[in-house]
């Protein structure tokens, strides 16, 4: 069943009866209309939950409803607007600017892919926004929302085909 989670500029994540701690992009949060690659804004909005990808070196799959994908040392995330394949999952090495998803920090090891600019993606308006592992302290994202790996896990029992996530001032 489809379900809805806001997070809250001021650190709050709520729905589905759970209530956590999150963190949301240094920029703060601004209207998806002004988001841009680079300035570290979480855009405002309702945007779907699309799939999971999971270190599968560091657990199984989580439990969730949505399609869940093993990441692979040589995934990445392109966020070059010049690129054809901009704000999407790339092999790597790949032509222009990326993003490497299997990291040593543990921050990628759960994320949530979220529905931001990718319908079809406009170059330069912001690319891969995901629900991932929060940093210690709970410390600002690149533009995405975090939480505690515990809490995520506990979100994605909850999230299944349909589901969003709204980020809200």
């Amino acid at each position: 069943m489809a379900s809805h989670f806001n997070a809250f500029a001021d650190g709050r994540f709520e729905g589905e009866g759970l209530v956590f701690r999150c963190a949301l992009g240094k920029g703060g949060v601004i209207p998806a209309a002004d988001k841009r690659e680079g300035d570290g804004a979480s855009p405002i909005g309702r945007w779907p939950a699309r799939r999971v990808f999971y270190r599968p070196d560091r657990g199984a799959p989580p439990e969730t409803g949505l399609p869940a994908i093993a990441l692979r040392p040589d995934d990445g995330w392109n966020d070059d607007p010049a690129e054809a394949a901009y704000n999407r999952l790339v092999p790597l090495p790949c032509r222009g600017s990326h993003e490497r998803l299997w990291r040593p920090d543990g921050l990628y090891d759960l994320i949530v892919e979220l529905g931001y600019n990718d319908d079809p993606p406009l170059a330069g308006r912001g690319s891969a926004i995901f629900l991932h592992v929060a940093r210690p302290g709970y410390r600002p994202t690149e533009g995405c929302v975090a939480l505690a790996d515990a809490d995520l896990r506990e979100v994605l029992k909850r999230l299944a085909g349909g589901s969003s996530i709204s980020i809200k001032p």
